[in-house]
Order: structure tokens, then sequence, then C-alpha cells
């Protein structure tokens, strides 16, 4: 009689608290690193002498950074894990967007002089 290759059934079980685990393990490493490129992003927004030349699109690449990490974050944890909350990771997006908002004034102001 031939087997079967079906898998059984803890072997699906076990799939799936592996994939569980590695969807936790990228959403919390997304979230993080949107969190610390968005309090970078931040700093550099609080305190602009820290960057005299080019900070303005410096801030833009961390914004983006910011925006790009914390919406894959939420995409992981509504797709693979059970029970999401996904504060900290709309914390990120949020700090990402003010980011964007004023160093995109600060950059605009910059090409808008090159002009004149």
């Amino acid at each position: 009689m031939a087997r079967s290759r079906r898998p059984s059934a803890a072997q699906i079980a076990a799939k799936r608290a592996e994939e569980t685990a590695a969807a936790k393990r990228g959403v919390r490493i997304c979230t993080w690193a949107s969190i610390v490129t968005g309090a970078l992003g931040i700093l550099l927004l609080a305190v602009p002498k820290l960057l005299p030349m080019g900070g303005p699109w410096v801030q833009l690449v961390l914004g983006a950074l910011t925006l790009i990490l914390s919406f894959r974050a939420r995409a992981i944890g509504m797709r693979g894990v059970e029970g999401f909350d996904g504060r900290l990771s709309l914390l990120g997006a949020i700090a990402g967007f003010a980011i964007m908002f004023f160093a995109g004034q600060a950059a605009f102001a910059i090409v808008a002089s090159l002009g004149h």
C-alpha cells in the first residue's frame, strides 16, 4: 500500500509555529529599526546644526526609510502574527511622516533659493 505524502498534523503545526516565530522576529526588527531611524531623523530636525551640509537630504532619506520600515513591519504583522498590535510601528510611521514633511520644506527652500 502506498503511503500518503501529505504532512501530518504535527508537521503542519510545527511549520505554522516556525512561520509565526519568523514573522514576529521580522516585525520586531522592522519596528525597532523604524523607531531608531525616526528618532535619528527627529533629532536632526530638532538640532539641524549636527549636519550643516546636506542635512535636509539626509533627513528625507531617514524619513523615507522610517516609513518603509514601519509599513513593512505592519504588513508582516497583519499577515503573519495572530493578535498583532501595531502601535509601535504606527508611531514609527507618524514619525516618518513628520520627518518627511519638515525635511521636505527645508529641501524645497534650498532648491527654490537656487533658482533666484
